[in-house]
């Protein structure tokens, strides 16, 4: 919790505490006029200077729900086919109110796909939004021709297929859209969805694994919701990331897990534009990490609080036998409620495999010398990655196929201060060497495509892309991205 405090104190922003409504959301219209505005005009999002929002409790009123697994359109034998369409629709989040949203094959977020390794994959993708869009696959190891990156503009009405073949370890990716100056926009009205890669090894480990009953995608997102309970997001947006003071979770508003006393797996992803988590439970009860990003650790790692920045996957286990009483919370900072979880007296028994993969870093990689250096610096609209802002004709770094180079990472502090940044590589999945020299925490000694640094740390991480094309490298506050804190890489 520490961690996040120091960084909230270095981003400067002052804090503007919500007023609840009786659905739990606050009307920041009149608010928002109150305050001068700086015109960083990014796309169409207007004023990006609002004050950041304080998160309120979530209250549990309603149950959570888990998005539909979506069916293919065909499989015969290892290919398999799938249709996901961008959409604009109506979701009734507060009882008697319409909220204009943003959904994949649906009104709000998107269904998950379920992808097995070896499998070999057709999508086809349909925009039926009013705007250009991309579908970028955050994790999945694909060739930078299908992995949707702001090139990959499809305008309204416009279709296209990729395909690609599923290469890597089982892990918990996402996909959301990825478009130059509007993702932040884009992901805040609802387009995010999760994709599952599953493989012999997961399947054959002693884990929960059902669906929706012992095995819970946790999609985390605030937002803020301004006059009819909608999602404008140029009234609330901020430069330095967009905060909101509402946690919805899978779509839902003030949602409770309801469960039984035993052991469960949690999926949690923080697809929030900026907000980090530093998830816990309330009666400081441990948990126990088996995965990060881009699959397995080695070995269960057992913690009592973990951070999440931006884009982060984290999976854990939780044993609710242990919970006295009827209610245990999934917490943040200031033991601010994320997620209720009610159980009732069933009791099941709790086992769970103790080892799950077998990465191994060279040792070699350890004494290597980067031989790429990413600097991360500023704040609000003076974001640059090594002093520049993000150019599409400007290929910043190359390198080769199959090749293992060492990256370092710099969250510098510059003299307007420093803030938390998480730094993500399309394309591949990274091995964190260090962290100011030090051997990594536990939660990052596993398969990564984002790692999130606070204010000052350098890290060394191992990246080698197994696909060629065009990637990009950003930080993952989207409005980060959206305003030039990107760079891009061409593999050959």
């Amino acid at each position: 919790m520490k961690k996040t405090l120091i960084a909230s104190l270095l981003v400067g922003t002052a804090l503007l505490a919500a007023c609840g409504n009786e659905d739990g959301a606050t009307d920041h219209t009149t608010e928002a006029s109150k305050h001068q505005h700086s015109m960083a005009n990014m796309h169409q999002n207007g004023s990006m200077d609002h004050e950041q929002l304080v998160l309120k409790d979530n209250k549990g009123t309603n149950t959570l729900t888990f998005p539909a697994v979506i069916k293919p359109d065909s499989e015969k034998g290892k290919k398999v086919e799938y249709s996901l369409t961008a959409q604009a629709g109506t979701t009734e989040l507060f009882n008697g109110y319409e909220t204009k949203t943003y959904g994949y094959n649906g009104n709000l977020l998107g269904p998950t796909l379920r992808l097995k390794e070896g499998q070999h994959v057709t999508i086809h993708l349909k925009n039926d939004l009013p705007e250009a869009t991309t579908f970028h696959w955050h994790g999945l190891e694909v060739s930078g021709k299908a992995d949707g990156g702001p090139h990959a503009l499809i305008e309204p009405g416009e279709e296209k297929t990729i395909q690609f073949t599923v290469t890597q370890q089982a892990a918990t990716l996402w996909y959301h859209p990825h478009p130059m100056g509007n993702t932040a926009q884009q992901v805040y009205k609802g387009l995010a969805g999760l994709l599952y890669i599953e493989d012999a090894n997961a399947e054959a480990l002693d884990l929960p694994k059902d669906y929706g009953e012992n095995d819970f995608p946790i999609i985390l997102q605030d937002r803020a919701f301004v006059k009819g309970k909608q999602l404008d997001y140029s009234k609330v947006a901020n430069i330095d990331g967009t905060y909101g003071d509402t946690m919805m979770i899978n779509g839902v508003i003030n949602p409770v897990l309801k469960t039984e006393k035993k052991l469960v797996r949690l999926r949690v992803l923080n697809g929030s534009n900026a907000r980090n988590y530093n998830v816990h439970f309330d009666n400081d009860m441990a948990f126990t990490q088996i995965a990060t990003d881009g699959g397995f650790l080695n070995k269960p790692q057992k913690m009592k609080e973990l951070l999440l920045g931006a884009g982060e996957r984290a999976e854990i286990l939780v044993d609710l036998s242990k919970v006295k009483g009827k209610r245990v919370s999934l917490v943040n900072d200031q033991n601010v409620v994320l997620l209720p979880i009610d159980v009732n007296d069933t009791k099941s028994a709790v086992n769970a495999s103790t080892k799950l993969n077998t990465i191994k870093v060279d040792k070699a990689l350890l004494e290597q010398q980067p031989t790429k250096v990413v600097k991360m610096e500023g704040m609000r609209e003076n974001v640059t990655i090594n002093g520049k802002k993000f150019d599409e004709k400007r290929v910043d770094f190359t390198q080769k196929k199959g090749e293992t180079e060492v990256w370092e990472i710099d969250n510098a502090i510059t003299d307007e201060g420093g803030m938390i940044h998480p730094f993500h590589i399309h394309g591949t999945q990274f091995l964190v060497l260090s962290v100011n020299g030090e051997k990594p925490e536990p939660s990052l000694q596993g398969y990564k495509d984002t790692i999130t640094l606070q204010p000052g740390q350098k890290a060394r991480i191992a990246v080698k892309f197994p696909y060629e094309g065009m990637y990009m490298f950003h930080c993952h506050i989207l409005e980060h991205e959206d305003n030039g804190m990107m760079g891009q890489i061409e593999v050959k």
